[in-house]
């Protein structure tokens, strides 16, 4: 598979038993529906080893919002965290998985004091 972001050639990488697609180029990661459910409330290690891109980078590539699926080969849509609404990404429209840009994982993973203080509101 390649990058949907950079047509970089994507490389497993494993957590925990789960493994995720990570472009060799870009750093972006592509999660099946299952796997993100499974490592976004796994703070431990899962970030560091997973999301090891540059996020500079991903900052920049977040900007490239017209990507497909790279199973399905469908526009994908673009989605704002429920809980975090700075954090934005591309998921497949047919349910396929979702692409985070290098940094997001780490972003969407690592809760600050005011993400959590606006959830108990």
């Amino acid at each position: 598979m390649n990058c949907p972001k950079c047509s970089g050639e994507m490389e497993l990488v494993s957590y925990d038993g789960i493994k995720v697609d990570r472009c060799t180029s870009c750093g972006g990661l592509w999660f099946q529906p299952e796997e993100l459910r499974a490592l976004r409330d796994d703070i431990w290690m899962a970030d560091y080893i997973i999301d090891s891109g540059d996020k500079n980078a991903g900052r920049k590539a977040n900007a490239n919002k017209e990507i497909d699926c790279p199973q399905c080969g469908k526009l994908m849509q673009h989605e704002a965290d429920a809980e975090q609404k700075h954090i934005t990404y591309e998921s497949c429209p047919d349910g396929h998985g979702t692409f985070l840009d290098a940094g997001e994982f780490t972003d969407l993973v690592r809760k600050t004091f005011w993400d959590r203080f606006k959830r108990a509101r």
